[in-house]
């Protein structure tokens, strides 16, 4: 077992002389007598990050057929297992790694970027009997109402914006509805939280702060999860609508410059904002890699440079060498309890209000006990078993996000 930081403080807690019927009936009662099964399926799930564009763009996949996760091209997600995990929305990321700030760089991730959107393009008709695009919440209740998988659209990364300051509008216009403003490095937007160069902007560009009012102005949702701590206040401050961390975890749990401070998720609760807990193990939990694991990795960088400068003539070569030294050096998986201890913190710190999930699937996320979009009822089990009401896990599993991105479209309008 993993040790932790320190144990996070529950929310609700039920007497230990309840024995396991009287905690089930307990639970029960508390969610309107319904079973985990059952309040999953009744609730309005958003799960608000996944990366499954960038996957099906590097190695083209059905996405109307269920896969199996041994497959090589399974992934974490097709149609069939979002429907199998109740999963009614989700925000797809178009993903764009982050190159040189240069004008031939900024071009190339412009293209990169609507070429994924071409291809997603192609989802209205090829998949028209298992998804429909969603442009706003109100497209995303309609949607849920009737069966079809609710897909948004989200930019991982404000790179493909270059310095363009008409870009913002000329995405919203093809459909995405928020910008993840910057990556594992720097931009011309702001500060990363992981450059190993360190700050050139320390915080928001000048060309970020108009980059966020432009958001504004649109109703786009300004998204600060991989942002530095300096450009995530900044994002605070400039923004005059709530901001959301899309796929962020808790640093007191585990002390990674990508999760939120305390301070910070107190201050996107006073903003307004909702801080979206994600699955990947290496943000929830510490564990020990296995022997041999390092050297391995070191290899890899020798052969193919750092992992997120690998040049797209061979990111499926490194992708497949890495999923061999995965497989071969498993690192420790978090589990669903860990998921929930997140959650649990990011509650008791900002307020029911203001936390909800980003999975990061398809993007490195996976728990032991919930590997791709299909175990997510195990999520809201977990939930009620720790005393959450139905009321409170629906605001976790969309509702909150969906508040938010009403709130910015008020905004907008204003």
């Amino acid at each position: 077992m993993t040790a932790r930081p320190h144990a996070p403080r529950r929310v609700r807690s039920h007497p230990a002389c309840l024995t396991a019927p009287l905690l089930i009936l307990s639970l029960a009662a508390a969610c309107g007598g319904s079973d985990p099964a059952e309040i999953h399926k009744r609730i309005l799930t958003l799960d608000s990050h996944l990366d499954t564009p960038m996957r099906v763009f590097r190695v083209p996949s059905d996405l109307s057929v269920r896969h199996d996760r041994s497959e090589p091209a399974a992934g974490d997600l097709d149609f069939p297992r979002m429907a199998e995990g109740g999963l009614d929305a989700a925000f797809f990321a178009v993903y764009v790694q982050q190159g040189e700030l240069t004008d031939e760089g900024r071009a190339g991730a412009r293209r990169t970027a609507s070429d994924m959107l071409d291809m997603m393009e192609g989802w209205k008709t090829r998949y028209a009997a298992d998804m429909a695009f969603a442009y706003s919440p109100e497209d995303v209740r309609r949607l849920a109402r009737t069966g079809l998988r609710a897909v948004c659209v989200g930019m991982e990364n404000g790179y493909p914006l270059g310095t363009d300051s008409t870009a913002v509008a000329a995405f919203h216009a093809r459909g995405v509805r928020y910008i993840t403003l910057c990556h594992s490095r720097n931009n011309d937007i702001c500060d990363s939280s992981t450059d190993p160069a360190g700050p050139k902007w320390n915080g928001l560009s000048p060309f970020g702060e108009s980059v966020v009012r432009g958001m504004n102005r649109l109703g786009m949702l300004i998204d600060v999860s991989h942002a530095s701590d300096s450009a995530f206040y900044d994002a605070l401050r400039v923004s005059r609508a709530p901001v959301v961390a899309s796929h962020s975890c808790c640093r007191a749990l585990m002390d990674n410059p990508r999760n939120l401070t305390d301070d910070m998720l107190r201050a996107l609760a006073k903003q307004g904002g909702v801080a979206q807990i994600n699955l990947c193990s290496f943000y929830l939990i510490r564990s020990e890699p296995p022997a041999g694991r390092a050297a391995a990795m070191d290899s890899l960088k020798r052969i193919y440079g750092e992992w997120d400068r690998v040049p797209a003539s061979r990111r499926t070569e490194y992708e497949e060498a890495r999923a061999a030294v995965d497989n071969r050096f498993p690192v420790p998986k978090a589990s669903v309890s860990d998921l929930a201890d997140h959650i649990d913190h990011a509650v008791s710190v900002a307020g029911i209000e203001h936390v909800g999930i980003g999975s990061d699937f398809d993007g490195g996320a996976g728990l032991s006990d919930c590997p791709d979009v299909s175990g997510f009822p195990a999520v809201t089990a977990e939930l009620i078993r720790r005393g959450y009401s139905k009321k409170d896990i629906a605001a976790i599993w969309g509702g909150n996000f969906m508040r938010v991105w009403e709130e910015a479209l008020r905004a907008a309008g204003k």
